[in-house]
This record gives C-alpha cells, sequence and structure tokens, in this order.
C-alpha cells in the first residue's frame, strides 16, 4: 500500500507539470532509454496525488524554453560540452526556481562535474545522508539511493547541489535509477529492482515539484 501524500501537489497553470529532458551536445547518448521517464510519471500518476503531463518534452541545455518547466532530468553515458551561453541559461533556470536531476547511466560522472563547476563555480557537489527529506519524501530510503544496476562494484551515492540554501540538482552516482524505469525488457532488471527505482524516481519528483 503506498502512503499518501500530506497535500495534493498543485500543478502548473496549464493543469499539470510537464518535464523536460536535457539535450546536450558532445556525444554523450542524452536520448538512451526513452521510455524511463514516460514509465516513471505513468508510475507516478498512479501512485501518488501528483498531476504530471504523460508525454515530456526534449529541451535543448541552451534554449529558453527550459525555464517552462520546474522538472529537468538529464542522462547518459559520456562527454558533455556546453558553451558559455548554455552554461548562463543552466544557471539561471536553477537560480530561478527550476531543478534539475542527473542520473549518471555509467561515464558520465566526469563530464556532468565539469558542467556544474561551471555552472556554479562557486559551490560543489555535498553528498547528501540518507536523513535527507528526498529518501523520505513518500517511500522511506533508509539506506539512500538505492543500486540498481551494476557497473563497477561500488556503492550508490547521492549528491547534492545548493544555491542559497535550497536543493537545485541531485545528481545518483553508480545507481542507474534510469535503467529501473526503463521498460522491463530493455535492461532485464528484476521487478523489486525496478520497484525500487520507480519509488526513488517518486520521491525525487515530489520533492523537486512540492519545493518549486
Amino acid at each position: 500500500m503506498f502512503p499518501p501524500l500530506v497535500q495534493e501537489v498543485v500543478a502548473q497553470q496549464n493543469g499539470a507539470f510537464e518535464i523536460a529532458r536535457i539535450k546536450y551536445r558532445g556525444g554523450g547518448d542524452w536520448y538512451n532509454d526513452p521510455s524511463s521517464l514516460s514509465n516513471l510519471i505513468a508510475f507516478a500518476q498512479a501512485n501518488v496525488p501528483i498531476s504530471v503531463n504523460r508525454k515530456y518534452v526534449d529541451v535543448a541545455l541552451g534554449s529558453t524554453d527550459l525555464h517552462n518547466y520546474p522538472f529537468a532530468y538529464l542522462t547518459g553515458h559520456g562527454t558533455i560540452t556546453a558553451n558559455n551561453t548554455e552554461v548562463r541559461n543552466l544557471r539561471n533556470y536553477l537560480e530561478n526556481g527550476g531543478f534539475l536531476y542527473v542520473d549518471d547511466d555509467y561515464g558520465l560522472d566526469e563530464h556532468i562535474r565539469n558542467l556544474m563547476s561551471e555552472v556554479f563555480p562557486e559551490e560543489e557537489f555535498i553528498e547528501l545522508p540518507f536523513s535527507h527529506p528526498i529518501y523520505q519524501q513518500v517511500f522511506r530510503f533508509n539506506n539512500g539511493v538505492p543500486k540498481i544496476h551494476e557497473h563497477d562494484n561500488k556503492a550508490p551515492r547521492g549528491y547534492g547541489l545548493f544555491h542559497k540554501g535550497r536543493l537545485v540538482m541531485f545528481y545518483t552516482y553508480e545507481s542507474n535509477l534510469g535503467d529501473g524505469w526503463a521498460d522491463a525488457e530493455v535492461h532485464n532488471n528484476p521487478p523489486e529492482k525496478r520497484e525500487q527505482a520507480l519509488k526513488m524516481g517518486v520521491n525525487i519528483l515530489v520533492y523537486a515539484l512540492t519545493r518549486i
């Protein structure tokens, strides 16, 4: 039985939150696992009182359209290239209430750290304690972010980037939540792993959308 939210999440003016998946340059496969966000949205709609548009939108990192979406998702395996306009756009987005969730799909770590050091050179990634609300928002994860897909036999990590006291970005490393959100036949994750991934995804989504 899924626990109820304390209050219903308020949608955007069009009646439902809309989610963006970020397109970036550099050769990284920002487009991988296209079913992931769709499945997460469907799971959220089925289990929590949250109004989210069933279709997500692909938005370029440098596009001002990014500012139309309260929640942005970025994933991939490789290189990210960003110019000054793209860096400024992402910073403005996050400073003005946007929230970014990044899922390292293996090979992204160096590049996302480099990007965010340009976006917020005055800030650093902080590993969030297991007591942080993002791990308790709807479903309890007493040991932090779950391990969904194995790569290097490392423990999964959840990092935050704060600006003026607000968590503007959440970054999961060695976890691969997006693989767990994808259609079952894509990565052949067992059902219990997929459920863990979807529940943690709901926590991230609800945390972001209730704090904008």
